[in-house]
């Protein structure tokens, strides 16, 4: 569960927050959602068209006509080669039947044509014997082969070698050798009982074959894709465009709906809009439940969550292009700057399904959009600069013309006949450069709903900026005092995974309220005193006034909300202890009223706003250590926000004790580093003089 997940009773403006997002979204989505479109031209083959454009709304198959369909049946009639199973015992049972006859009935033929009518016979049964009724069948399908099995043996032979009842008789009476073999002899010998069929049709693979074939049959000739043109006004409707219209008219009618279908097929809508709507509740329910505590972000997320359905559904309702060309990566990129990434992919992902359901074909949506969230989230970690988004756009964009030509690959480009969609990358690059509009659109997010960028930050952190010039040229040790704090609490924001550049812009400004009475903080004096002459009361209120004279100086400079939130909580609701401990040692008989000496609070609720309150008591207490130690560092750091955990300052706020003691250790490393001894450098010990040399007297 995220530390920023608060569960807590919840109150009614909880529930109407929800009850609104579910019925707000799930109406404006319902009514959105296209539907059908009827064509209802009239149009003739190799006339113009003479209405406005038609632009698919919906992805289908483009049939071939009837006549060529026929056509190409016809053909492959020829390669249909039914199946017909041979039975040998057949042949065994007719010329067995045959010799017994013969022995027996027929003495008064010569014994010769025993021999030479068995020899027809096994002729006629080994080319095969077929029943009439199959035979007349074949030639009315025009079969020219047939496959003749028995047991896993087939063989292909033409019909016409295939034998009836009728023409085997005949070609066993069709007698050339008239002198050894007399016709009266044949006659009497009475043949067509011994012929019979040999031959059974095998419906069951023969219909198998006949499917194999009609595999080979494409009755289509291609697919229309959403958003694909169809026909402009005054082209001229050639057979293809002719194919497309009516193929159109074919897919429109399957999906024709009854009162009762639309019904349901609006029951179901609203049932999609409202899953879709309620998973994203889920998920702020589970996970950030703080930011349906704010209204500004539940109207932020409603926003980016319906504005992209409905520009989807408008392109496809309208017919004006392909989807591709939406810039839906700048969604991630919104919540990610100003929520949070997984926020950002949730959301994403969520809005890529309530946009997919207006497409009959969403796959290739899906997996594009999904890898163009997930590049945009990974990649803009954080926005401080232009190039930051620039450099998204250009991986955004690499990202998703490799998606798309991977699912190309894999439909078959190049060897599968697919061929390249070049405007669908055309259409991918323009969404990536239409995602830069989101640098322009950032600023007016952050007035409308109040959130601050990174961008706006650090524009912010600019010491040139008129309030931290004037701090720096009226009260130079205060700004000092700022830069410290703001390096301390950066330096931990950046180790405990917290928001360093917003830490670090709150630091700079949380004193600026010392702008009104600069000489009566320590750090701006140079040796007098001015609460030396002043009533502890009054000299506490001046204190503690600085945090109201800065809420008003952030407002008449229009600083954000967030900033403000610093100078508010950097003092708590703690007592300027110096002057209440004062007051209670010179009137230690007086009731006290605390709230004299008490800043107006609140406490800390972020991580960010606890870091800030640590950092500005331990470098302020810092100041006043009579020698820096390791030691005395180290007592200083556990004793200053030891107290402050004591007092309950962070009981609002997601900090843990895990990252408390992060920063207890981060800022006794930053202050042994600050306030370390120096080596002092040894001086230059100078040469000593060269003794000079006695000169000699000269006697004379």
């Amino acid at each position: 569960m995220s530390r920023n997940n608060h569960h807590r009773t919840l109150h009614t403006r909880d529930y109407l927050y929800r009850i609104a997002f579910c019925i707000i979204s799930v109406t404006i989505l319902v009514l959105g959602m296209p539907q059908e479109q009827k064509i209802g031209h009239d149009y003739k083959l190799g006339e113009p068209w003479d209405e406005s454009p038609v632009i698919a709304t919906d992805s289908f198959r483009i049939w071939k006509s009837d006549e060529t369909l026929a056509k190409e049946r016809d053909s492959l009639q020829q390669y249909y080669e039914p199946y017909f199973e041979i039975n040998p015992s057949v042949k065994e049972q007719q010329i067995t039947a045959f010799k017994d006859d013969f022995a027996k009935s027929h003495p008064d033929v010569p014994a010769h044509y025993l021999e030479h009518v068995t020899e027809k016979l096994s002729e006629i049964y080994k080319r095969g014997v077929m029943e009439i009724s199959d035979y007349d069948e074949m030639e009315e399908e025009r079969v020219h082969n047939i496959r003749l099995y028995a047991e896993n043996e087939a063989v292909s032979c033409p019909l016409n070698n295939i034998f009836t009842a009728k023409t085997a008789y005949e070609f066993v009476m069709d007698e050339k050798d008239t002198i050894h073999y007399e016709l009266y002899h044949l006659q009497h010998l009475d043949l067509s009982r011994f012929i019979s069929s040999n031959l059974r049709f095998d419906i069951e693979k023969s219909q198998q074959q006949r499917q194999e074939l009609n595999d080979y049959l494409i009755p289509y000739i291609g697919r229309v894709k959403v958003g694909e043109k169809i026909v402009d006004r005054g082209q001229i409707v050639d057979e293809y465009t002719y194919n497309v219209l009516k193929s159109m008219e074919k897919h429109q009618q399957e999906r024709s709906k009854t009162t009762a279908e639309r019904m349901m097929q609006l029951t179901g809508r609203v049932l999609y809009a409202f899953t879709m709507a309620l998973f994203i509740l889920l998920y702020f329910q589970q996970f950030r439940n703080d930011y349906l505590e704010r209204l500004r972000t539940v109207i932020f997320v409603t926003c980016l969550f319906l504005i992209f359905p409905l520009i989807t559904y408008t392109l496809v309702q309208q017919q004006l292009m392909s989807v591709l060309v939406i810039p839906y990566c700048i969604l991630p990129i919104f919540v990610r700057i100003f929520l949070d990434s997984r926020t950002a992919f949730v959301t994403h992902m969520i809005t890529l399904f309530t946009c997919a359901i207006a497409l009959s074909n969403p796959f290739e949506f899906l997996v594009i959009q999904t890898f163009a969230g997930l590049t945009a989230s990974y990649s803009l970690r954080q926005l401080t600069q232009r190039s930051d988004l620039f450099t998204t756009v250009v991986l955004v964009i690499i990202s998703t013309c490799i998606t798309h030509f991977c699912l190309d690959l894999i439909d078959g480009l190049f060897f599968g006949g697919k061929t390249i969609e070049v405007w669908d990358y055309i259409y991918l690059i323009i969404a990536g450069v239409l995602s830069t509009i989101s640098y322009l659109l950032l600023f007016a997010i952050e007035r409308m709903f109040g959130f601050t960028s990174n961008v706006t930050l650090v524009e912010l952190s600019n010491i040139n900026n008129q309030i931290l010039r004037r701090l720096s040229e009226e009260a130079p040790g205060t700004f000092q005092h700022t830069m410290q704090v703001a390096n301390l609490a950066a330096e931990v924001a950046n180790h405990i995974g917290a928001k360093s550049q917003l830490v670090r812009t709150g630091a700079l400004y949380h004193d600026i309220g010392k702008l009104e009475n600069p000489v009566f903080f320590t750090e701006n004096q140079t040796g007098v005193n001015p609460h030396d002459g002043l009533p502890l009361e009054e000299s506490a209120r001046i204190i503690i006034g600085h945090v109201k004279d800065g809420l008003r100086l952030a407002e008449k400079h229009k600083l954000p909300q967030v900033i403000m939130d610093f100078i508010s909580t950097h003092h708590g609701k703690s007592m300027a202890k110096y002057f209440y401990i004062s007051y209670k040692n010179q009137f230690p008989d007086k009731e006290i009223d605390e709230g004299l000496f008490t800043y107006p609070g609140p406490n800390p609720s972020t991580i960010e706003q606890a870091i800030l309150m640590m950092a500005d008591g331990v470098e302020a207490a810092s100041r006043s250590l009579p020698s820096y130690t390791e030691e005395s560092i180290s007592a200083l750091v556990d004793k200053i926000i030891d107290g402050q955990i004591r007092e309950g300052y962070f009981n609002q706020c997601p900090i843990t004790f895990l990252d408390i003691q992060a920063a207890k250790d981060v800022f006794k490393s930053k202050l042994k580093t600050i306030y370390h001894t120096r080596i002092s450098y040894p001086e230059l010990k100078p040469e000593p003089e060269a003794p000079k040399k006695k000169r000699r007297k000269l006697k004379f």
